[in-house]
């Protein structure tokens, strides 16, 4: 594609060098060396706009498996991008209205409701892991991926909104039966709404322990299946950013993800730090990527690493060009190796925000 198709305000060259980047306050010293420069979303949200991605100094593709094609792959080929499919593992909506012995239960004994856009799953429902792992290997078969992004890896929930949504799940009788054999603990056989009260006060931590062991299979079979297929591919995991103690510990007590269960057993952690979809300041980003790498003990060059994600769609409210430019290089900072952004369409269709990834894309590519 010729560079002259491109808007003049989008084909600026930027020729700052990596200290000049840093002197204009793009981005910061660091140890580790940023290895990933990417996208979310189909990257024909830029090609339809004759714009190569190499352009924007971006080298990698995160985008919804089916989103995937053999046209896409050649193309991101040619211009030397890597592919990384998310994979919603636990996303049950289209399975749970066929199939409603995999509908989460709640402990009233109710079905649970969409939260917010989300419909979750009963994951030890084995109908449901059955036919999710066939899907996965289908698609590590027919594309040559450099990785796998788990996406919904939780129980049923919402945290990607100023309130969450956090019910208790999951009570249906696949879960009490999956909890009674791996502690030994017999629950009595009571009203469905009186077991769940049996449970969580008498033995809500092992409760806890359990559903954060469920979640962590859930990565461990789906690491094993991308080992088989693909060795070289990546697991990587989308997932909530909250840290141990935000909402009474929700992350860990209601979605399930322990870090210590999963630290072992993931290539690539890339927090969700939607900052305006959930009420917080630009700041914020920074500050978060700091704890989470702290608590991982993140160090440069070793698994597992930290790639987080950053908002850039205007959803609920306008997010600037600078603020936008203000989350790259919060995400790209301390411990992290790579920084993404969400979604394509909301920075394609923006020419500030397309000026400002490429300028610090370009400009943490040139800090080595």
């Amino acid at each position: 594609m010729k560079i002259t198709a491109i808007p003049l305000i989008i084909a600026l060259v930027f020729l700052f060098t990596g200290q000049e980047c840093r002197q204009k306050g793009t981005v910061t010293a660091k140890s580790e060396k940023i290895e990933i420069l990417g996208i979310y979303g189909s990257p024909n949200a830029f090609w339809n706009k004759e714009i190569n991605l190499s352009q924007l100094n971006v080298n990698a593709v995160f985008l919804n498996w089916k989103g995937i094609n053999e046209k896409m792959m050649e193309r991101a080929g040619e211009e030397g991008l890597k592919v990384f499919a998310e994979f919603p593992v636990l996303n049950g909506k289209g399975y749970v209205e066929t199939h409603p012995e995999a509908w989460a239960i709640d402990r009233f004994g109710n079905r649970v409701e969409p939260a917010s856009w989300f419909m979750g799953v009963c994951p030890t429902e084995p109908g449901f892991r059955e036919f999710r792992m066939t899907e996965l290997r289908e698609l590590l078969r027919k594309f040559d991926l450099d990785g796998i992004w788990m996406d919904y890896v939780h129980w049923h929930a919402q945290f990607e909104e100023p309130e969450p949504i956090l019910p208790e799940t999951c009570f249906c009788d696949n879960c009490i039966r999956a909890f009674e054999s791996a502690t030994g603990i017999d629950v009595p056989d009571l009203a469905a709404r009186e077991r769940a009260d049996w449970i969580l006060q008498e033995h809500d931590s092992k409760w806890r322990d359990w559903r954060c062991s469920v979640i962590a299979d859930w990565v461990s079979e789906t690491r094993s299946i991308i080992r088989e297929e693909r060795p070289d591919a990546l697991l990587g995991i989308y997932h909530c950013p909250w840290d141990d103690t935000e909402y009474d510990g929700a992350r860990r007590r209601i979605l399930g993800l322990d870090y210590d269960m999963l630290k072992d057993i993931t290539d690539v952690f890339s927090p969700m730090v939607y900052h305006g979809r959930m009420g917080r300041s630009a700041e914020w980003v920074g500050e978060n990527i700091e704890w989470f790498c702290n608590r991982l003990d993140i160090k440069p060059g070793e698994f597992p690493k930290v790639w987080p994600i950053v908002q850039a769609y205007d959803d609920p409210e306008v997010i600037s060009a600078e603020e936008f430019g203000k989350v790259l290089r919060y995400g790209a900072g301390a411990g992290s190796s790579g920084v993404m952004m969400f979604t394509t369409n909301a920075v394609a269709e923006n020419p500030a925000k397309i000026d400002t990834m490429r300028h610090i894309y370009g400009c943490l590519n040139s800090v080595k």
